[in-house]
């Protein structure tokens, strides 16, 4: 009889070997002939001769198999014997399904018409009990997924020809299990390329019945009806796994248990029943998870569609991420060393596949309880990432899903704003590129869902994907103050900041408190020259106002803004920039730094000039111009006593210096009388300048209390126009008023000084002295009612006495001859005053 057997099968294989290649549908008609023939070989009973133990009594050898019709074992009796032989090595684990899964009755395809009485191979025979199904500790340390395979990329063979012996097999209408698995894992070279084709292809070929689990249509039970509908839920791809595995031969079971998907509330309890399934298998000596429901895709509850979207996280995921959204009814099934207690496992953050595949790892991977109404959140990552979050009520969250269905066949939702709440005042972001820091203060007490969203820096066209949500629990609220909205996400320094040209910075993520007066300063130092802009924002702060707060410093290698604060309360400060030579690029985010104010300025009369240029102070510009040695290296000065000389050098004598002064409003103060207020000299007058060969000094004199622009121009003949080269905010606090300087004419040239009167009004009936130093002159006079001709003394200095005059002076001027000429031209020129007048 083995003999006809084993001419047949030969002659089988010799015809197949010899046959013209045919359709796909007899391929498997004609395999299941071959295993008949294999599986009758094997199944031939073989006596032999009982063999004596050492107590020379014969051994018991476990009971024959008995032969069905045919000389064929039948299957019953094989999984008898199979569970005797078993029973004493280790105890059965009992199969626990929901209850949802006992009602369907799932009906497994069977192959009686390739061979009666013999459906399954002994070699497929694995129960749901037995040693080798039965979850325990590993004799040796468990194997990570990296060891198994280093990436997915390994598995392009294979997955491409699963895709295709899909489509294949859905045009030929072959919708049972065996024959799928025979196809799709046909070429596969280990276990493991076989399951891999298995999960491929349920992920491409089922997708998940949202009708059937929101009750809207009858659930498909069998998996051929499954497979042929293309839509099942998640039993249905855990039975399928099964059955096609069993297939081809690998050790695959069904897990009941809960997930964390759609529908899932925080209860604080367990639900008596399950609510969904996945499957685990056997490979390289371990037990392995994998959830094909969840590889397929995600539902969008919104618009109540399924998304294909393939997700490879989910196959042969490792236990220790598995267990964040599966907790199964055996402990076992979690295979980890310790098993995590239900109360846990719901503390748990809820983690997405791209959690993981993006390297982020949560510093508290479960519940967060606020303190004095705070808590702070920190996530780390492996690259550097832009984050973005969502702080919502735990009770806001779309309840539908458990009212529409009392078992909630669980599939991740993963629909979330793009980029999420990131605006409030609830709660403060800050990134760098080792990880993430959110303080959060929710706004009352209760429980909240903080969401959060991630996408890699350097991909910066993709969008924000959910990649966790945590529980944050908030006994008592802390009282706060309004927080300006962030529209740029992040606190403190940008993540990138460092390829825009930013080395450091003496602000962080940290709030900022600002000193007594309300002022503040931000320095960052730079890699290269850059121009910068700020933004100032308060949330009663006007746009126009907030602009008056602002002083920029733009130099070389550091970059400095002014701050000054009006108000008391939170303000937002960001920071802008781009390369300074390229004058055609866009202004790109670097920092945003939260202020905090106690103490604002006395009022708006302490505000800077309104249109100030982004060139305050020593700077590029100023550099480029050949000025250095600024005796102020700031842009904003402060004149305690009204008064300011502003001096520096210049590398070039031919370059010529023009200043100018001004205020947004200019009053003259009552102390000088009617006659003066009438008579109210420019602003000009307060402003002196001295220029020498190597140097230049700008003198100014306030008229009064208040804040002051002095703008510096330069240019180099053959130039005729005036360059700006930058800008000094001047504030005086000195209650008195200051006196004028002399009128200048265009005869005051470089190489002269004046030495005294500095005083541009002088007082009627007084002897004034005067000394002045004016280079290549033959004479210097002063012009009065009389002419008064100074001597040089050995300093070269111009010195002498003048009258005033008694009282028909309105004027005293002072004049110079050249050596060229014999006319006399006025370089000075200082009013007089009659004092009954003025007192």
């Amino acid at each position: 009889m083995y003999e006809n057997f084993r001419d047949q099968f030969q002659n089988m294989e010799q015809e197949t070997k010899n046959e013209k290649p045919r359709t796909l549908k007899k391929d498997l008609v004609h395999k299941q002939e071959l295993s008949k023939m294999q599986s009758q070989r094997k199944n031939i009973r073989v006596v032999a001769k009982p063999r004596a133990n050492q107590n020379g009594g014969n051994e018991q050898r476990p009971r024959p198999a008995v032969l069905g019709l045919d000389g064929v074992v039948s299957r019953r009796a094989v999984f008898e014997q199979l569970a005797e032989s078993q029973s004493e090595e280790r105890p059965s684990t009992k199969r626990q399904l929901s209850a949802e899964s006992v009602a369907k009755c799932v009906s497994v395809s069977k192959r009686r018409d390739a061979v009666p009485h013999a459906e399954t191979h002994a070699s497929k025979a694995l129960t749901h009990s037995g040693p080798a199904a039965r979850p325990g500790k590993p004799l040796a340390r468990r194997r990570f997924r990296q060891q198994l395979f280093k990436s997915t990329d390994v598995f392009q063979r294979v997955d491409t020809y699963a895709i295709n012996a899909g489509k294949e097999l859905r045009e030929e209408c072959i919708f049972s299990a065996p024959p799928i698995a025979q196809c799709v894992t046909r070429g596969a070279r280990s276990e493991l390329e076989k399951l891999r084709a298995i999960w491929v292809w349920l992920c491409h070929n089922i997708e998940y019945d949202l009708d059937g689990y929101l009750g809207l249509s009858p659930k498909l039970c069998s998996p051929d009806e499954v497979i042929k509908e293309g839509r099942g839920v998640c039993s249905g791809y855990s039975s399928i796994c099964l059955e096609m595995c069993r297939e081809v031969g690998i050790k695959c079971q069904e897990v009941s248990g809960f997930s964390k998907g759609i529908g899932y509330q925080l209860s604080g309890r367990r639900a008596r029943e399950s609510d969904h399934m996945w499957n685990v298998v056997w490979l390289e000596g371990q037990w392995w998870l994998l959830d094909a429901c969840w590889g397929a895709g995600r539902v969008d509850m919104l618009n109540k569609t399924f998304i294909k979207c393939y997700d490879d996280f989910f196959f042969l995921t490792e236990p220790s991420e598995f267990i964040d959204t599966h907790f199964p009814d055996q402990s076992e099934w979690q295979l980890l060393d310790t098993p995590l207690s239900w109360e846990k496992f719901e503390k748990r953050a809820i983690t997405s596949s791209a959690f993981y595949s993006l390297g982020l790892k949560l510093k508290q991977h479960h519940q967060v309880t606020t303190d004095a109404g705070e808590a702070n959140v920190c996530m780390s990552f492996a690259r550097p990432m832009s984050v973005t979050y969502e702080l919502r009520p735990h009770h806001s969250r779309d309840d539908t899903h458990t009212t529409q269905c009392a078992q909630s066949d669980a599939v991740p939702q993963r629909g979330a704003p793009e980029q999420g709440d990131s605006r409030g005042s609830s709660a403060r972001l800050s990134l760098t590129s080792l990880g993430m820091s959110l303080q959060l203060t929710p706004p009352e007490a209760g429980s909240y869902d903080l969401r959060l969203f991630a996408r890699p820096l350097s991909a910066s066209a993709a969008r924000h994907c959910w990649v966790c949500t945590v529980e944050v629990v908030c006994p008592v609220a802390a009282e706060t103050e309004e927080v300006p909205p962030n529209p740029f996400l992040s606190w403190g320094v940008c993540v990138d900041a460092s390829e825009l040209g930013v080395e450091c910075c003496s602000a962080g993520s940290d709030v900022v408190e600002v000193g007594e007066g309300g002022e503040w300063a931000l320095t960052v130092q730079t890699s290269r020259p850059l121009m910068m802009l700020c933004e100032l924002v308060h949330t009663s702060l006007e746009p126009a106002l907030a602009k008056r707060c602002l002083v920029t410093q733009i130099a070389t290698a550091q970059l400095v803004c002014h701050v000054v604060c009006p108000l008391r309360g939170f303000y937002r400060l960001s920071v802008f920039v781009r390369d300074y030579d390229s004058s055609d690029g866009k202004f790109q985010n670097v920092g945003n730094f939260l202020m905090h104010c106690r103490n604002a300025c006395p009022g708006p009369e302490s505000l800077f000039p309104p249109n100030l240029t982004p060139w305050c102070g020593p700077g590029i510009r100023t550099q480029q111009a050949g000025l250095t040695q600024f005796s102020h290296a700031g842009p904003v000065v402060s004149l305690p006593q009204g008064r300011c000389n502003i001096s520096f050098h210049k590398d070039s004598p031919d370059l010529q210096v023009h200043a100018g002064l001004s205020a947004e409003l200019h009053q003259e103060t009552t102390d000088l009388g009617a006659e003066l207020r009438e008579e109210a000299l420019p602003l000009s007058r307060h402003l002196f300048l001295t220029q020498m060969d190597g140097k230049v000094t700008v003198s100014v004199s306030a008229p009064r209390r208040g804040v002051y622009r002095l703008s510096l121009y330069g240019r180099t003949p053959p130039q005729q126009d005036y360059m700006p080269l930058c800008e000094f905010v001047l504030r005086s606090s000195y209650l008195e008023p200051n006196p004028p300087f002399p009128a200048v004419y265009s005869a005051w040239d470089r190489g002269c000084v004046l030495l005294e009167p500095r005083g541009g009004v002088l007082l009627a009936g007084q002897q004034v002295a005067f000394r002045v130093r004016v280079p290549g002159v033959r004479s210097v006079c002063v012009i009065g009612e009389k002419h008064a001709e100074l001597k040089m003394n050995k300093s070269r200095v111009w010195e002498g006495h003048a009258h005033t005059g008694h009282g028909t002076l309105t004027h005293v001027k002072l004049a110079a001859a050249t050596v060229e000429t014999d006319s006399m031209a006025i370089l000075l020129t200082w009013d007089v005053r009659n004092l009954p007048n003025e007192l």
